[in-house]
């Protein structure tokens, strides 16, 4: 895997995120997950490439917001897809390739927090049905709402870095990558009812730390 080991290992900042050179093939972006997955196996390089390309945004995009910090995003992405790719041959299509993928990301992650961390948090599971929605960002946003939109939006995402690690990657999944509850529970390998309370928890976190840094009404 030549080809693959060239780009996973190349790390240019775009913007923050890795990009990559791939080989263009019409018809590529085309194929499904599945297609693309069962092409991958049975040999062709561009067809994993294809699905690095679809992902690759999403999953540093998680990584950096569980981490914080963007050269451990992208050594940490980079380690996913190698290891997606060492795996295909185990993925069922009984799953959505993105909840997989997702796990997978979850796991490296969670493995990297502890090799750089003499900290574990501790969680503890409370009552409720974690219906509220929390709104990150409106849709269309007038010109002369731009600018308080992204200092609303860096308020969030200071305000989600304060939470526990736990709690924090259940907000990103849900409200950044639009999981659904099903999904994330998936992905965590967590009871949907634990999923759904440890959301509700999260949210009342932030709402208390949102009073902290002086708002009001949330």
């Amino acid at each position: 895997m030549r080809t693959f080991l060239a780009l996973v290992q190349t790390k240019d900042i775009e913007l923050g995120l890795m990009t990559t050179r791939t080989l263009t093939i019409d018809n590529l972006g085309s194929l499904s997950d599945a297609d693309l997955i069962s092409s991958a196996i049975d040999g062709p390089e561009e067809s994993f490439e294809e699905l690095v390309r679809r992902y690759q945004r999403p999953i540093v995009g998680y990584v950096f917001r569980m981490l914080g910090d963007y050269d451990s995003a992208l050594d940490v992405t980079q380690e996913v897809f190698i290891k997606v790719y060492n795996s295909l041959h185990r993925y069922s299509s009984e799953y959505k390739f993105s909840t997989w993928l997702y796990r997978i990301a979850h796991n490296a992650t969670i493995d990297h927090i502890r090799r750089n961390s003499a900290n574990t948090q501790s969680i503890e599971t409370e009552s409720a049905d974690g219906t509220y929605q929390l709104q990150i960002e409106s849709r269309d946003p007038s010109p002369e709402l731009v600018r308080e939109r992204k200092e609303w939006k860096a308020e969030i995402e200071a305000v989600v870095k304060r939470l526990p690690t736990a709690y924090r990657e259940l907000i990103v999944l849900r409200h950044s990558h639009d999981l659904s509850y099903d999904e994330i529970a998936e992905v965590t390998e967590l009871p949907l009812g634990t999923v759904k309370n440890r959301l509700f928890r999260a949210r009342e976190m932030m709402r208390e730390i949102f009073i902290d840094r002086g708002f009001t009404g949330i």
